[in-house]
């Protein structure tokens, strides 16, 4: 018996049809009969007839049909095979398409939370710029209404001095009127006795001329300083407006930048929570492809550490054989008293492989970045491009050792090829359809062992075809 790997599906495993069969064996030799049946021929004459008396009745017996179920339709099973295989491959689309959507709508989020960000900073850039103008207004509005009121004190105070001035004035108007006649001139010669005196009294009189002049312009000076006085009254007054025009302005402008802030930190947060819904469902989705990569690469794993053994036992037997022949070379060799001839290895696929599929390649062998888990992955196979339900190919002769579900590569299909060229080689071929071939069976190279399909872990119709040299996963195309 051919041993399997662990951890195949054992449902699977049950629908797999075996031939365990040993087959008939030929009919013994008639003398042989007699002699295990012993006696005489008419003794034999009588065992013979209760012979054909009980094969008689077990005919009876045979035509009695058994109590047992009905076997399952396989036209049936296949139809639900296929309805799960179908299902399983939208599951597979759905959730690549669901990766992809989740990663494109968080990059979307991600995108419109930093241009909200940048919105709502400047917001409050321009809104502490607004405060910060208000306050400068306030200030100029403040400094401006006191040098208001300076001025109008001033004002007020050139009005009082004007108005003492204007009393003055008055009363050396009066007084100069009274006394302008020509003998205030004469009085004052007649009234001399000297010329000291004489000039004396000249002075007076002109000390009073003077100071009469002088009343008349200090009235003239302040009523022109009262004017100048008023004009920076005015023009404080409508320094004072604007200053009032302005803190209005900003504080209007503040206020309006305040809801504007308050509605950009409202949306940034909306944004917020859809970044992290789609961060979330993105983290998820790639979780899943993580841990589909994961199964892959344990899956892969697992087969190696079994091939590697089988490789070691084929290598082994292979040897033990060649060793046998040339054992009895030597000795045939002697026999005939000649020197021995060398023995080849067995004869096997000397030839190599061939390809699977006469088809185009679309995916090779070899490491890929995947750009969101962000991790190196081994392709581990060539990629054959073919419609579903293309026949598949032995690549070479050899005997199928194993067929089975897994829920990355499919349906699986493994081919002992034998030691080909010194090395142990077993051939994979992976999301088929469906199989023609039973676990045990040996075939012949170009044989059609399966159909592509899209089993497992698959995006669409093709055959991912690994080979495994001694045990570990190698570069298909070296071995075509």
């Amino acid at each position: 018996m051919v041993p399997h790997f662990p951890g195949a599906n054992p449902r699977k495993r049950g629908s797999i049809k075996r031939d365990d069969s040993i087959g008939a064996t030929g009919t013994p030799d008639g003398r042989i009969l007699r002699r295990r049946l012993g006696g005489s021929p008419g003794r034999q004459t009588v065992i013979a007839a209760c012979c054909v008396v009980l094969s008689l009745s077990a005919g009876v017996l045979a035509a009695v049909p058994a109590a047992q179920a009905d076997p399952p339709d396989p036209a049936a099973k296949k139809k639900q095979l296929d309805s799960q295989i179908q299902s399983q491959r939208g599951e597979l689309n759905q959730a690549s398409d669901q990766l992809a959507k989740s990663v494109a709508a968080y990059t979307q989020a991600e995108t419109q939370y930093q241009a909200v960000q940048v919105k709502y900073a400047a917001a409050q850039g321009r809104l502490a710029a607004a405060k910060a103008a208000d306050t400068v207004a306030a200030s100029k509005l403040k400094v401006a209404e006191a040098a208001l009121q300076t001025a109008m004190d001033d004002v007020a105070s050139g009005e009082q001095l004007i108005e003492a001035k204007k009393a003055v004035a008055g009363r050396a108007v009066r007084s100069a009127y009274q006394q302008q006649n020509t003998l205030v001139g004469l009085s004052i010669v007649l009234r001399g006795a000297s010329p000291a005196d004489l000039a004396t009294g000249m002075q007076v009189q002109r000390n009073v001329f003077g100071i009469q002049g002088n009343a008349i312009t200090n009235l003239n000076n302040a009523q022109a300083q009262l004017a100048n006085k008023r004009v920076k009254v005015a023009a404080a007054e409508q320094a004072v407006a604007d200053q009032r025009a302005e803190a209005a302005r900003t504080v209007k402008e503040v206020t309006a930048l305040t809801l504007q802030v308050a509605a950009d930190k409202a949306e940034a947060a909306k944004v917020a929570a859809t970044r992290l819904t789609a961060q979330q469902a993105a983290e998820k989705e790639k979780n899943s492809e993580l841990a589909q990569y994961n199964a892959l690469v344990s899956e892969r794993t697992r087969v190696e550490q079994i091939l590697i053994a089988r490789a070691r036992a084929e290598k082994a037997a292979a040897a033990r054989r060649k060793a046998a022949r040339e054992a009895a070379e030597r000795a045939k060799a002697k026999k005939e008293h000649r020197p021995p001839r060398d023995v080849p290895d067995d004869p096997g696929n000397s030839s190599g492989l061939s390809f699977p599929i006469n088809t185009y390649i679309t995916s090779p062998y070899g490491l890929r970045f995947h750009p969101i888990l962000h991790v190196w992955k081994l392709h581990d196979g060539t990629d054959f491009g073919a419609g579903c339900g293309t026949p598949i190919h032995a690549a070479a002769s050899g005997v199928i050792t194993d067929r089975y579900y897994n829920g990355g590569y499919g349906n699986r299909l493994f081919l002992s090829n034998g030691v080909i060229r010194g090395d142990s080689i077993t051939t994979v071929y992976n999301h088929l359809s469906r199989y023609n071939v039973r676990v045990g069976q040996h075939v012949k190279k170009g044989q059609v062992i399966g159909f592509v399909g899209t089993t497992g872990y698959s995006t669409g119709c093709h055959l991912h075809f690994m080979v495994y040299q001694d045990g570990r996963v190698v570069n298909p195309m070296k071995w075509l």
